[in-house]
């Protein structure tokens, strides 16, 4: 490869405020951003390697076409790496025939869920723009593929490198063998310092925040669930407690003005003794960090008093429904139960509670799913998001839907509403499109509206920072669907 950036990654630019590295890519009633954690770790692992990596994340910087034309054009990379997403597959396609047009040699890689699970489409879809797809768990596919990009590119040589697809000289797609999963131990931290914290925003999080993944994989059968089985596994593969608060403090000497760290582990207290772990290490190194995590209804809950201790402020909960019928319909795995203890004990302990909801299981109705609204009115939380379950491709509940005929979307664009926004993409036979749309309008008003509701997010008011938060919460959540896309891609 030249002696420049010998790769490239980038993080495509779709419209304004879209968020990519979000599980449902779409721009958020809330307006929030993510940062790139995957695409960063394996960008560490390339310069691990010994390569010069260059990385623009054009959808937190609602970058242009033009601006991402100027990056290639400065570092004429000899390996393209694009993150893509369901919605935006076709704008994020036009950005490796661009770096085509614009670097002769380059040779172009996408990586994601929606790829995984639609190599074929994909690379018939690129026309000729994209030399080969990342199937599953990219970090040290990609790493093979840069150096294979600098040794001399060819069809022979791509047949033994797992995990990818391409087409032939025939045109026909060529899938090598699943690469195994790998030892979550093993990846340096992500490569933050090409990223500004700041760029990331959300209304909940304390800004700003940075977010970390301890580890890999889950042992759910989700219906739902896109990326465990397209991209991590359902064996959980956590990283050693030491290594993860090593993390947090390389992220503080980066950014010493973080005030949150955010565990986007889908399944971070799956595992008790992972969770134990962590805390423990927090207290033993006196570190002073408030941090938040994702948290299944079913967690054990004695680690909670040791969470909090170890500055644990808030839990992201997927209650998911409001019945047990629906739950046991998307293979949850959890009950009504264990919903109520949780929610009980978290207020107790003076816990955040952010509640995830949905509507759109198999064999729902209006009634059931009005029972979930009830249901999260009834849980003392400070905080709820209701949507229709988004069936990606790759999912058991897009395999589903597709084979029934229950599926809206026609086109990968029907993955987001005409404002990019997120799309009720199911119309089941008890329950339409158009009734999921209105349950979930109705649920925000009837949880958010109450008078016990709005004197409670009040009183949770202590200082300018929470203040600012709930402005900017509240801005968006009433003009966000006011808000008009500029398409710059």
């Amino acid at each position: 490869m030249n002696n420049m950036a010998d790769v490239f990654v980038l993080n495509p630019p779709v419209v304004q405020d879209f968020c990519r590295s979000a599980r449902w890519a779409a721009r958020s009633r809330g307006r929030v951003q993510r940062h790139p954690d995957w695409l960063l770790t394996a960008v560490a692992v390339l310069e691990q390697a010994g390569l010069e990596v260059g990385f623009l994340d054009g959808a937190a910087m609602n970058l242009g076409r033009q601006e991402v034309a100027s990056a290639l054009q400065k570092k004429r990379p000899g390996l393209l790496i694009l993150h893509t997403t369901t919605p935006s597959i076709d704008s994020d396609l036009n950005y490796a025939s661009l770096a085509k047009k614009l670097v002769s040699d380059c040779k172009t890689v996408a990586v994601g869920p929606h790829v995984t699970a639609e190599p074929e489409d994909t690379l018939h879809r690129a026309k000729g723009s994209l030399d080969a797809v990342v199937r599953g768990e990219y970090d040290y596919t990609l790493r093979e593929l840069a150096e294979l990009a600098g040794s001399g590119w060819s069809t022979s040589k791509l047949a033994g490198i797992l995990g990818i697809s391409y087409l032939d000289s025939e045109g026909h797609a060529v899938h090598t063998p699943v690469r195994p999963y790998l030892d979550a131990n093993e990846l340096p931290f992500p490569a933050w310092p090409h990223i500004d914290p700041r760029w990331y925003r959300d209304a909940g999080k304390r800004f700003p925040f940075i977010t970390l993944i301890s580890g890999r994989g889950c042992f759910g059968r989700c219906t739902f669930c896109r990326d465990v089985s397209l991209m991590e596994g359902r064996k959980l593969r956590m990283r050693d407690p030491e290594l993860v608060v090593d993390e947090i403090e390389y992220d503080l000497s980066l950014f010493p003005y973080l005030r949150e760290v955010m565990f986007e582990t889908d399944t971070f207290t799956a595992s008790p003794k992972h969770v134990s772990g962590i805390c423990e290490e927090v207290l033993r190194r006196k570190l002073s960090i408030t941090w938040s995590c994702n948290c299944r209804t079913d967690v054990d809950l004695s680690l909670l008093p040791l969470m909090r201790r170890a500055g644990c402020r808030m839990l992201m909960v997927g209650f998911e429904f409001g019945t047990q019928e629906a739950l046991d319909a998307v293979k949850k795995g959890t009950t009504l139960e264990h919903s109520v203890r949780l929610a009980s004990e978290a207020r107790r302990l003076g816990f955040t509670v952010h509640g995830c909801f949905m509507f759109g299981a198999p064999g729902e109705t209006r009634e059931s799913a009005l029972e979930t609204i009830e249901f999260a009115k009834s849980l003392p939380m400070d905080t709820v998001q209701f949507s229709g379950i988004c069936a990606y491709p790759g999912s058991e509940i897009y395999q589903e839907a597709a084979t029934k005929g229950f599926l809206v979307p026609e086109k990968w664009r029907g993955w987001v509403d005409e404002n990019w926004e997120q799309a009720t993409v199911l119309s089941l036979p008890e329950l339409s499109k158009e009734e999921i749309d209105g349950l979930i309008d109705q649920g925000l008003k009837e949880f958010y509206l109450r008078p016990q509701q709005i004197l409670q997010m009040a009183r949770a008011i202590r200082t300018v920072d929470d203040l600012r938060r709930k402005l900017y919460g509240l801005r968006t959540f009433l003009d966000g669907s006011l808000v008009r896309p500029s398409v710059r891609c």
